[in-house]
C-alpha cells in the first residue's frame, strides 16, 4: 500500500514513524521553511501544480489513500486534496489537531482572518507579540504598534514599520514565554488558532500576565473529508484499509 502524506507538521511526522516500514510511505513538504524536520519514509518536497498537478501524482505513483496533515491554516493545499483525491477516486482523510479552548481568566478576541486581527489592535495594546508566521505579515505593515515578530525563517514580506524579528522554532516553554511577555513588555497577542502543545504555553503566559489574545479561526476542512485528531486516528484509518489493523 502507498499513502502520501500532505505534511509539514508534527503529526504528519509521527504517522510517518507509525506507518513506515509496513506501509510505503510518501510524505510531501512544501518548502517553505529552510530546514524543515525530516519525517521517515520517502519524502517529496514542493509543490505539484495544483489540483490537476496532484490527481496526475495520485495516479502516476499509484497512491492508494492520502493524508491531509498539512498545517490547519495551509488551506489552500487542503481544497486543492480534496479535488485532487476525488479526481483520482483515492481516499483522502484530513489530520487535524483539536483547536485550542479558551479557560477561566482568558481574554480571547476571535478574528476572521488576519486583516481582521490586525483592525482589532485599536485599543487592545500597543505592543503586540505576532506569532502567526511569517507568510502573513503584510496585513500588519499598516499598523501603528510596536511588533515582537516571532517566526521559524526570515519573512521576505513587508513588516510593520515598528517591529523587531525574533527567529526561533517551538516547542517553547512557560517560563521562556513567560520571560519574553515580560522582558518585551508585551500587552497584546495575536496568533491563529494552530493547536496543539509546541506553541501552547504563550497562552498560558498571557493568561498570567493579563495580556489580551486575538486569535484567527482556522478554516474549515473542504466538505466531505472525514477527520481524524490524532496520528494514532489516522494510523488506525489506513491499517483499516489494508485489512492490517
Amino acid at each position: 500500500m502507498h499513502v502520501l502524506i500532505l505534511g509539514g507538521t508534527t503529526e504528519g511526522r509521527v504517522l510517518a514513524e507509525a506507518l513506515h516500514p509496513g506501509v510505503r510511505v510518501t510524505s510531501s513538504l512544501a518548502g517553505r521553511v529552510a530546514r524543515p524536520r525530516m519525517p521517515v519514509g520517502e519524502v517529496r518536497v514542493g509543490g505539484f501544480g495544483g489540483t490537476e498537478g496532484l490527481a496526475a501524482w495520485l495516479a502516476e505513483h499509484r497512491v492508494d489513500a492520502v493524508i491531509d496533515a498539512t498545517h490547519p491554516f495551509a488551506e489552500h493545499i487542503s481544497f486543492n486534496a480534496a479535488g485532487a483525491a476525488a479526481s483520482a477516486h483515492v481516499p483522502l482523510l484530513a489530520l487535524r489537531r483539536p483547536g485550542w479552548v479558551p479557560v477561566a481568566g482568558d481574554d480571547w478576541h476571535e478574528a476572521a482572518s488576519l486583516d481582521d486581527a490586525a483592525s482589532r489592535l485599536a485599543g487592545l495594546g500597543e505592543r503586540v507579540f505576532l506569532t502567526t508566521g511569517r507568510l502573513g505579515l503584510a496585513a500588519f505593515a499598516a499598523c501603528p504598534q510596536w511588533f515582537l515578530v516571532r517566526s521559524v525563517d526570515a519573512p521576505d514580506t513587508p513588516m510593520p514599520a515598528r517591529a523587531e524579528l525574533l527567529l526561533d522554532r517551538g516547542p517553547f516553554t512557560l517560563d521562556g514565554e513567560r520571560e519574553l511577555l515580560r522582558r518585551h513588555r508585551v500587552d497584546v497577542l495575536v496568533t491563529k488558532d494552530s493547536g496543539g502543545a509546541a506553541t501552547a504555553p504563550k497562552l498560558t503566559a498571557a493568561r498570567e500576565a493579563g495580556v489580551p489574545v486575538v486569535i484567527v479561526r482556522r478554516p474549515p476542512v473542504p466538505q466531505g473529508v472525514p477527520t481524524a485528531a490524532t496520528p494514532e486516528e489516522a494510523a488506525a484509518w489506513v491499517l483499516g484499509r489494508t485489512g492490517a489493523a
